[in-house]
């Protein structure tokens, strides 16, 4: 069958290692140096792993490939213990596959595991997760069915950047006020086109610039976007996890570090971990364009706030 898989570019993997842990499924391993997908069977093609390669060197493809066994792979990662359970039941809540998660949780079920603290997916999984404990499995506490309520662990475990979650904006269960009426927000972009795909690294603001490389999601979660963080700066904006061509965005940006005086880099990304993606393409840029140049980090929660 056709599905979705990832895939390795071995001349840019270093065998770093780092995308290991990110992977509680066991698809990966470091063999002869490189990182190697060693089972089809095994990889959701979730891509919780592409975050954490600082090369660029994993991406998700779609190809002829075995069909993903989600009870065998909970066969291999019980062996493993809690904290890897763990990780494996959030990385499915935190990218929505409910039916997976399900799966799993019946696995756990079936075979008596004690089921790990975690945060879950959204209440219609969480309530059909419970639908499958045995009535005598039963007292809270006694870890074999997820309890009903919230759970203690960060709830951005996982890849949080695709977890569906509402965020209520109220106080004393009140929304929270309008701005004054007459009070108008005044915008602090100077430059128009801002996608980096469309940008003209010629441009002539680019010239002793301040640049904001920004994450497409954080002007949209920061509410003090345009006075906090591009108030004096030149905006470019692109998401790692959703845009394609990487490598043709390193090299436009090394165009423009080459063509310009640039004095300063601040970098805006959301919290999850696949938006450091933004950070390296800013240093593999000025590394291909020889150019050092002071990169601050500014991160955006999921909520709306600088971390």
């Amino acid at each position: 069958m056709r599905r979705k898989i990832i895939s390795i570019d071995e001349e840019k993997c270093t065998g770093c290692g780092r995308c290991i842990p990110d992977c509680p499924e066991g698809a990966l391993q470091v063999i002869d140096g490189k990182a190697r997908l060693v089972s089809d069977l095994f990889c959701d093609g979730l891509g919780a792993c592409i975050g954490t390669c600082p090369e660029g060197a994993i991406s998700v493809i779609e190809r002829e490939a075995v069909p993903y066994d989600e009870k065998a792979v909970m066969a291999t990662i019980a062996r493993q213990g809690s904290a890897v359970i763990r990780a494996h039941l959030e990385h499915l809540a935190g990218h929505g596959q409910t039916n997976l998660y399900n799966q799993a949780v019946e696995y756990l079920i079936e075979n008596a595991i004690p089921i790990p603290d975690h945060t879950p997916p959204e209440r219609g999984a969480r309530a059909a997760s419970r639908e499958t404990c045995p009535p005598a499995a039963g007292r809270m506490g006694e870890g074999v069915c997820p309890p009903p309520g919230p759970h203690s662990v960060h709830p951005f475990a996982g890849c949080p950047g695709t977890a569906a979650q509402s965020i209520l904006r109220e106080r004393n269960g009140q929304r929270m006020p309008r701005q004054p009426a007459g009070v108008e927000a005044s915008s602090e972009l100077r430059q128009w086109p801002v996608q980096l795909s469309l940008l003209n690294s010629a441009a002539p603001y680019f010239d002793n610039a301040d640049l904001l490389v920004s994450a497409d999601c954080v002007p949209f979660a920061y509410a003090g976007f345009h006075d906090d963080i591009l108030r004096g700066k030149i905006l470019i904006i692109f998401c790692p996890k959703l845009d394609a061509d990487v490598e043709g965005y390193i090299a436009k940006l090394a165009e423009i570090f080459t063509r310009h005086t640039i004095r300063s880099i601040t970098v805006a990304r959301m919290e999850v971990p696949c938006c450091g993606g933004v950070r390296y393409v800013v240093e593999k840029a000025l590394e291909n364009a020889g150019k050092k140049v002071p990169v601050k980090e500014t991160m955006i929660s999921i909520r709306g706030r600088i971390l």
